[in-house]
Formats: C-alpha cells, structure tokens, sequence
C-alpha cells in the first residue's frame, strides 16, 4: 500500500511538471496535505471569481477575463475532487496554470512571436479561405485584425457571390485531444459571432472544429505552434463578378 500511494505521488508530479506555466508551484502544491491544498485551491478560485464579476477586467480589452474565467473552472473542477479528498493531477495542473496565466501582465508567452496574417485583397474574392485568424496559446479571444477581416467579408459577400461560409476552428499539440476539440470549437463561435454581429446571417455560417487534427505545420505532441492555433473561413459560392 505505502509502494503504490510513492507510485501515485511520483505520477501526479510528473503530470504536474508538464510544460506549462506556473508547473513548479503545481509540483509544491501536489506535496502539501489535502487540507492545505485545499484552502489554496479555494483561494485560487475566489480570486478568478472576483475577477469574472469585476465591471472594469469585464469591460477590459485585454486577455484577463479570459484567464480569469478559465481559472474559475479548472480550479474549481480541482477543488471538487479535492472536497473527497482526492489529488486529481489534470486539473490541479490546469488549475495552475490558468492562475499563473491569469496573474501575468500579460498573456502572450514570450516565446510566440506576434502572428499578423495578410489582409484580405480589396479588389478580388478569395476561392477558398477568406481569412485565416491566429490565436494566443490557451486563448478564445480574437486577434486585434479580426474585426477588419470579418467587415471585409461582410461586405464584400454579395459581389463576390459567397453563399456560405465555414468556420473551422483549429488548435496546436499542448493539451489533450478531447480539451483542444472544446478549444477549436470555441475558437471558432467566437469568430462566428463576430461575422453575425457584422451582419451576415446565421444560417449562411456553418461552425466546426478540428482540435489539433489538422494542424498547418506538423509538430511533436504536445509542442506549442502558433501558426497551428488558428481559425479559418472557408467560403463557398460562384466566384466573383
């Protein structure tokens, strides 16, 4: 019994020491006893929900809605297994490192470089993807371009005879495959909400996501690509005039 509760321990720390931010103090944490992890988990989670219902981080534009509402949910899926005194290695690591994203400046990891995609041609309609739009890791909040890019095919979707469009949502390799099929979906409303609020009607957009099974560049599991984390406009119609 002593051998198998080192074995588990052992593997909820390595699982905590997944590349992600905040990952030394998930290790810590996964050392403390279940009541203490417990009242920092809890603190944790009353400092997101602060946040999420704070006017100002709400009217903010900035990434720390965002990180704040994440924090809410992973930390308190972590602090219901903690309720029956279980160490649920998953979402203490994603209760970490959404907290350690919350409390930065800013979201954007320094290691990924700013990604600007072309602007759309003013004088011609794209055959195919109208507008591909790159997100920050972990992130469902739109590029800075996005609303130039969804007025362009707002616009321009009666000369150019577009009937239709598809909105694919896309992530990179970090993370499990169920959490980035959530993410791509989510990625993929956001920019489809934009497009209805732009005007084009709801049954003309077609939502869906692909997870990390389509990725723009192939990489390693769990490898961190921006130019993966993506949603893409596909159109359909005859062409333009």
């Amino acid at each position: 019994m002593v051998y198998q509760s080192a074995k588990w321990a052992a593997g909820a720390v390595a699982a905590l020491a997944f590349a992600q931010p905040g990952s030394a103090l998930a290790q810590a944490l996964a050392d403390r006893p279940v009541g203490e992890l417990r009242t920092e988990v809890k603190s944790r989670y009353d400092a997101a929900l602060a946040l999420t219902v704070d006017r100002s981080v709400v009217a903010a534009n900035s990434n720390a809605y965002t990180w704040a509402s994440e924090t809410k949910v992973q930390c308190g899926i972590a602090l219901g297994f903690l309720k029956s005194n279980t160490r649920d290695a998953e979402s203490l690591r994603r209760c970490d490192s959404a907290y350690a994203m919350m409390n930065r400046p800013s979201s954007v990891p320094p290691s990924d470089p700013p990604l600007v995609p072309p602007q759309p041609p003013a004088d011609n309609c794209p055959p195919a993807v109208a507008s591909t739009f790159f997100f920050e890791w972990n992130s469902t909040v739109a590029p800075a371009e996005a609303g130039q890019s969804v007025s362009f095919m707002a616009d321009n979707r009666a000369r150019c005879g577009w009937r239709s469009f598809t909105v694919v949502g896309h992530t990179d390799r970090s993370g499990s495959d169920s959490y980035n099929d959530d993410l791509a979906m989510r990625r993929a409303r956001v920019i489809a909400d934009m497009m209805g609020v732009a005007g084009i009607p709801a049954d003309a957009i077609a939502v869906s996501g692909m997870g990390e099974r389509k990725p723009r560049v192939q990489t390693v599991d769990g490898e961190r690509t921006p130019e993966n984390r993506r949603v893409e406009v596909e159109v359909n119609g005859t062409g333009g005039q």
